[in-house]
């Protein structure tokens, strides 16, 4: 048999400041904090953070063990719930094992391609008025257009429209989305004023409050929204939703579908006005179908399809995933032992040079037929994460990103200094702190 290896020991260089250890590196920018656990330790290297021991689990191999969780020594609630586990309870992400797979059972018939196409039928008609608002200009913060974007989109989509909210109200519902998210980088994680948790918590309360104010017109009415279709699924044994499972799903959902989606169409923005040959390429192919293309039409807009990964390789919407060890297992040789938060460096491995040529270069054609650098890896591309938690709704997130990006693509023509770095905002998902400044005109139009 092989010997198993102990978990390396924690250089006094790299334990960072006391209880806190690195968490201000993590919020600085984890990639180099990365890269450099790589090079001294290995792929399970050992880090530090805010009172408890920790590893990083870097590269394809060690990410795909954790993700594929062989031995069941992986869960995902006692992880995430230390980040932001008050304010998404119980969302898909934050339940575990037979659980998991009962409540995924009946979530995936809200993602069947039949439910698919009608989604995509109510995306475009969203789209459109969202961006009737877009004046453009030279210095157009998108990130944040975006965003609002997005969320208008989810509230149509997932809620069927609530016809009688204000934009008060949806601008509130927004902050407290983003209160949510953020409190992964709480230090204070406690209910208490003026902190992130702080303002999660009060976040978490709004999102309830609005919810639960639609839930008994939507148990009543089918329709073919989300929030609507998680109120009545049903599995062949009979199993549904309670009332509770359908508040907490559609506050996950809901988060994810715009917060997740705002970062790569953002991502893919910049990139595309920094590469004005590629936004011709996606342009010239979405001149070549009509406003509202459906499913299958928004399926071949290849070369869109080609930017849209490469953006989620360069800038993973999610760039680290979170495991806690349940049980000791063993990763790559190494023991590691029980009630252990583990970290997954999925942006890491992204931009690993063993798996992609010149990583941090825009090369949307490593994803073409005939290089497919994807596929040097099983692991080596992984912005949905893997295994049983892979990300349920990553085949609507693709298509609502498609939709907007080619809308915009008809109406409009945009430009990025060649030389403009994003100063991305790492305390929770990666976001540009700028707010993704683009030159943007309508087609047809000077600049």
């Amino acid at each position: 048999m092989t010997e198993l290896l102990p978990l390396p020991d924690l250089r006094r260089a790299d334990r960072g400041l006391p209880w806190l250890g690195q968490v201000f590196e993590h919020q600085r920018d984890p990639l180099p904090l990365y890269r450099r656990h790589w090079e001294r330790y290995g792929p399970v290297a050992p880090t530090y953070l805010l009172g408890n021991r920790a590893v990083m689990l870097l590269g394809p191999d060690a990410c795909g063990a954790a993700l594929q969780n062989g031995d069941k020594a992986f869960a995902n609630e006692p992880a995430w719930s230390q980040l932001v586990g008050p304010f998404f309870h119980r969302g898909l992400m934050l339940i575990d094992f037979d659980e998991h797979r009962a409540h995924r059972r009946i979530m995936q018939d809200a993602f069947t391609r039949p439910r698919l196409e009608g989604y995509v039928r109510k995306l475009h008609p969203a789209i459109e008025q969202g961006l009737a608002s877009w004046a453009g200009g030279p210095d157009f913060r998108a990130y944040w257009q975006l965003k609002q974007l997005t969320l208008d989109i989810a509230a149509d989509l997932f809620m069927g429209g609530a016809d009688d909210t204000s934009p008060a109200e949806m601008a509130r519902v927004n902050r407290a989305f983003i209160a949510c998210v953020q409190a992964a980088a709480g230090i204070m994680r406690a209910d208490v004023p003026f902190t992130r948790w702080g303002r999660a918590f009060r976040g978490r309360r709004t999102l309830e409050a609005f919810l639960r104010r639609y839930l008994p017109e939507k148990r009543a009415t089918p329709a073919d929204d989300i929030f609507s279709v998680l109120c009545h699924i049903e599995t062949d044994a009979g199993d549904r939703f309670s009332d509770d499972d359908v508040i907490n799903h559609m506050i996950f959902l809901m988060m994810a579908a715009h917060d997740t989606s705002t970062i790569t169409t953002s991502t893919m923005l910049q990139y595309l006005g920094q590469h004005p040959e590629w936004q011709d390429r996606c342009r010239a192919e979405s001149m070549a179908l009509g406003g509202a293309p459906d499913l299958a039409e928004l399926e071949s807009l290849s070369s869109l399809d080609l930017v849209m990964r490469e953006s989620l390789r360069l800038r993973a919407p999610v760039p680290v995933l979170v495991r806690y060890t349940v049980r000791d297992t063993v990763v790559q040789g190494v023991h590691v032992p029980a009630r252990t938060l583990c970290l997954l460096g999925i942006q890491f491995t992204h931009l690993m040079e063993q798996y992609w040529t010149d990583p941090t270069a825009f090369d949307p054609e490593r994803f073409s037929p005939d290089r497919r650098e994807d596929r040097s890896h099983r692991f080596a591309w992984a912005p949905f994460g893997g295994g049983v938690h892979k990300c349920i709704g990553l085949h609507f997130a693709g298509l609502e990103i498609k939709s907007i990006l080619h809308r915009l693509l008809r109406t409009y023509r945009w430009s990025v200094d060649p030389g403009y770095v994003a100063p991305l905002d790492h305390h929770s998902l990666p976001f540009p702190k700028d707010g993704q400044p683009i030159a943007l005109t309508r087609l047809g139009h000077r600049h």
